[in-house]
């Protein structure tokens, strides 16, 4: 929903970050509900962990809102897992810590960031995590931003919680599971679930357990892989109910309960499987839709 640049200020000399409504989008109130929102999270969240927002306003014109934000040297996580993974245990428990820390004192200011991916995380030179873009993020005690009246479903099918896949909007535990991916995905070299098609991928997640991650690698301990199981359970009453308990356990090892392992579901948990094909279905046609109206609407702009 935007287009960022790096860009110099003119007043400290330094490099920041310029970030913009998608052009084809600023006549959407939703979107630009939506860039507001970005705004006054970003006004809250003061953490060496999440990246700083330095300045906001509009364009000369009056219409076209802007934010200034931190430039962060290095990398996003997914290019540095493309070059590194699977990661060091150390490592993973090292970077799974920060970004627990780091969501942890977001939800404390009452910020579920919601589409947390290795995408959205970046590595400095020096292995330090700054989670990045929050344009999707609830924001505690805010009105609801509906677009195309699907804002609930909204995330990146591989980190997708269940209840996401859902069309629930989800809350610090959706954060929770999204971390557990993350970690999974650095021990393992390889996300929890694999498909021909995002269909497939969030059907799975909905209805199966994934792959213990001990399975596909050896010499991971059992409470580092208890606690990924925590963190993946399917149903959120199950998972850790705080980012901060999970935080704990990444950075006490010694103390996690090895002994947790989750009651079955039963008929009354998750819907059956067939039910969730459908929603999934009938949700991405609906996306589908809603991005064909854009680029018409657009173009539409483009002749005026």
């Amino acid at each position: 929903m935007s287009e960022s640049y790096r860009a110099n200020d003119a007043r400290s000399g330094g490099q920041v970050v310029l970030k913009f409504p998608h052009v084809g989008l600023i006549g959407d109130p939703a979107v630009f509900s939506r860039f507001q929102r970005e705004i006054e999270i970003g006004r809250r969240l003061v953490h060496p962990n999440v990246q700083r927002l330095l300045d906001a306003g509009r364009l000369d014109n009056g219409v076209s809102p802007y934010i200034v934000m931190e430039y962060v040297e290095g990398q996003s996580l997914r290019n540095y897992l493309a070059e590194h993974k699977p990661l060091s245990i150390d490592q993973a428990i090292d970077f799974a810590g920060q970004l627990a820390a780091a969501l942890s004192y977001c939800h404390q200011q009452g910020v579920v960031h919601r589409d947390l991916k290795p995408e959205n995380v970046l590595v400095t030179p020096d292995g330090q995590l700054k989670l990045i873009d929050f344009g999707i993020a609830l924001l505690e005690g805010a009105r609801r931003v509906t677009w195309g009246s699907l804002s609930s479903t909204v995330g990146t099918p591989d980190y997708m919680a269940p209840e996401q896949v859902r069309g629930e909007r989800g809350d610090e535990r959706t954060d929770v599971y999204a971390v557990g991916v993350i970690l999974y995905e650095m021990l393992a070299g390889d996300v929890p679930y694999r498909g021909d098609n995002p269909l497939a991928v969030m059907s799975q997640r909905v209805d199966h357990d994934p792959p213990p991650v001990g399975s596909l690698r050896g010499g991971i301990p059992r409470a580092l892989e208890v606690v990924v199981e925590h963190a993946l359970q399917r149903d959120p009453g199950q998972r850790y109910q705080t980012m901060a308990a999970l935080a704990h356990d990444l950075t006490h090892l010694d103390e996690v309960d090895l002994s947790f392992h989750a009651e079955p579901k039963g008929k009354s948990g998750l819907p059956s499987a067939w039910i969730t094909w459908i929603v999934i279905t009938l949700t991405f046609l609906v996306l589908i839709l809603l991005g064909v109206a854009a680029e018409l609407l657009h173009r539409a702009q483009m002749l005026h």
